[in-house]
């Protein structure tokens, strides 16, 4: 009896199998043998699932030459974008070498210019002693002092004056070429 009910038990075990089998979708079973029936051409068939993906890798290879292309055409634009800013640099740059140079030479200029004017005041200061020490009269010295005075105030407002027109021009100078720089890449980038 023990052999019977063992034979019993396995029979009711692979019932259940089979019942499952039978509930599968084909599509995940492998096709044993081909429509035509040969066993060879069976062997060199390819799976329907094969063909699927053979249908979806089409598309999915248009999609990488599309990105492929769209990253190509994204380098190139960007090296032609970069070579342009090299260029609008070292444009700024020289630019500012010319702005500094100019405002180098204009307060040299400035310096020397206001370096003369004391020393014309200075000239002008010990030839008013000069003359206050030489002079007879205390009338003399009046006359000298107002004479002086009048001299000093025009001469102060001639130096004030090429001493401002010569600081507008060394700042104008200073600054031209890099207001011209600025405009042009301002332009470049817009």
């Amino acid at each position: 009896m023990a052999s019977a009910s063992k034979g019993k038990a396995a029979r009711t075990a692979q019932a259940p199998v089979k019942s499952q089998l039978a509930k599968t979708p084909s599509a995940s079973r492998a096709p044993s043998v081909s429509p035509r029936g040969s066993a060879k051409h069976a062997e060199t068939s390819p799976p329907a699932v094969v063909m699927d993906d053979f249908v979806t890798a089409a598309p999915l290879a248009a999609v990488q030459d599309s990105v492929r292309v769209t990253f190509e055409k994204g380098v190139t634009e960007s090296g032609a974008v970069f070579a342009q800013t090299k260029t609008s640099a070292e444009e700024t740059v020289s630019a500012f070498e010319v702005g500094f140079t100019a405002a180098k030479d204009g307060a040299l200029a400035f310096n020397a210019k206001a370096f003369e004017a004391l020393r014309a005041n200075a000239d002008a200061n010990f030839d008013f002693l000069k003359a206050v020490f030489a002079a007879k009269t205390l009338s003399d010295v009046v006359t000298l002092q107002s004479e002086f005075g009048r001299k000093r105030v025009e001469t102060t407002v001639r130096q004030a004056k090429d001493l401002s027109a010569l600081a507008q021009k060394a700042m104008a100078d200073s600054v031209e070429p890099i207001t011209k720089q600025v405009a042009k890449s301002f332009k470049i980038a817009v």
